[in-house]
């Protein structure tokens, strides 16, 4: 069933329903503006679509693999299919991203690239088209992140990124984005910031949710030849700024027979004080440059987040997704640093795969939704769990 008005695209000012926009400081009005004005124009471009997929196919190595999930499967009464995206280079779905933006920035004449990163693999991947470019990088992230997250700091490096981390606040991704902005604040001209996210202001969650939209596409291709079929039932991905589940749920935002589940990072409970589950104790606010929903105090300070997992670990949510669960065109579940880990190492055992603690909140909504048999179940694996390693470790 298609309905009239689409999901996909923001309004001319960046809304999407009441979410969106751009709330930006008076000097990053040129940049922003310049983006907004250009973006849709480049991404159009013959020579560009044409660079993006060939470095999506030959680099990154897309198609990605729809998997049918046999023992996964038979385990919860359904037919559950992984859309492999951590066998993508760098190991996530971040690269469909940066490779874009890279491809946009050259074509926009910046020299410079600054990134945030929570979890590490949006810092790698945008080191990694840097060094494919020529370009220098530099990418922000929290210091507890570069604990947490060592392999990937140090894959960074070796990709000749320069990290710097960011010691304000909880030192996680919001204070890595806090820096970020900061550092474009001040080197306008020659800058480009590559969001890793479908956060921030106008155009970017739009132009962040077209370049991952290559993951739908592709499962609506797979299932077609897999099943007969293009739609699945349930699409279900992790949420923290949601760019993974904005990319898996695009192609299917218009068609209502498709429920889309997002799942939040609970941490160690919704009402525990210690969460990221940004639709349950959110309410309307601005942050790093867009009006969504932010986990914040009566008097608007933000609410530091937890999760065990770097890259859900985020008091905020994209707009799109705002717009979804306010509209009721999402289902919003969540999953505790526990319940992740529960769900981990169940697939690792029953499908050989590890996944990033990210994909593993994914993961336990399958015990939280009742399906049918013949049901199609499609899980967005965002990313593997070598980086998790050191996490899992703890609790084997």
């Amino acid at each position: 069933m298609k309905i009239k008005e689409t999901y996909q695209h923001p309004d001319e000012f960046g809304y999407y329903g009441k979410f969106g926009g751009a709330y930006i400081p008076e000097m990053l009005h040129r940049n922003v503006e310049e983006l907004k004005n250009r973006y849709l124009e480049i991404m159009n471009e013959a020579s560009f679509r044409k660079e993006f997929q060939k470095l999506l196919h030959d680099y990154a190595g897309r198609p990605t693999p729809l998997y049918h999930a046999q023992r996964l499967s038979k385990q919860y009464g359904t037919t559950i299919y992984l859309k492999r995206e951590d066998l993508c280079h760098t190991g996530a779905h971040k690269i469909n991203n940066t490779i874009g933006q890279i491809l946009l920035a050259q074509r926009i004449g910046k020299q410079r690239i600054i990134a945030e990163t929570g979890a590490g693999q949006h810092g790698v991947a945008t080191a990694t088209v840097c060094a494919l470019k020529g370009i220098e990088c530099i990418v922000y992230m929290g210091e507890k992140d570069i604990e947490r997250q060592a392999p990937n700091v140090a894959r960074m490096n070796m990709l000749g990124a320069t990290v710097i981390p960011a010691t304000s606040g909880s030192q996680t991704l919001k204070d890595a984005t806090n820096e970020a902005i900061r550092d474009w604040i001040n080197n306008p001209h020659d800058t480009h910031y590559i969001i890793g996210s479908v956060v921030g202001p106008h155009p970017y969650p739009d132009m962040v949710t077209r370049f991952q939209s290559v993951i739908s596409e592709e499962m609506s291709k797979q299932l077609l030849e897999k099943t007969g079929h293009e739609l699945p039932h349930y699409v279900i991905a992790c949420v923290g700024g949601g760019s993974n589940a904005a990319g898996a749920f695009y192609n299917f935002l218009d068609e209502l027979a498709v429920q889309l589940v997002a799942v939040e990072a609970a941490g160690h409970g919704i009402d525990s004080g210690l969460s990221a589950a940004t639709t349950q104790l959110g309410k309307p606010g601005v942050l790093h440059g867009s009006k969504s929903l932010v986990m914040q105090t009566e008097d608007g300070q933000v609410v530091e987040p937890h999760s065990i997992s770097a890259g859900l670990d985020y008091p905020g949510i994209g707009p799109l997704h705002a717009h979804l669960y306010n509209s009721g065109r999402a289902k919003f579940l969540s999953a505790t640093d526990d319940e992740a880990l529960a769900a981990a190492f169940e697939l690792a055992k029953l499908e050989g795969i590890i996944p990033a603690l990210e994909s593993a909140h994914a993961l336990h909504a399958l015990k939280l939704l009742k399906f049918n048999k013949a049901d199609k179940v499609v899980i967005c694996l965002s990313g593997r769990g070598d980086k998790d390693l050191a996490t899992y470790m703890k609790h084997l």
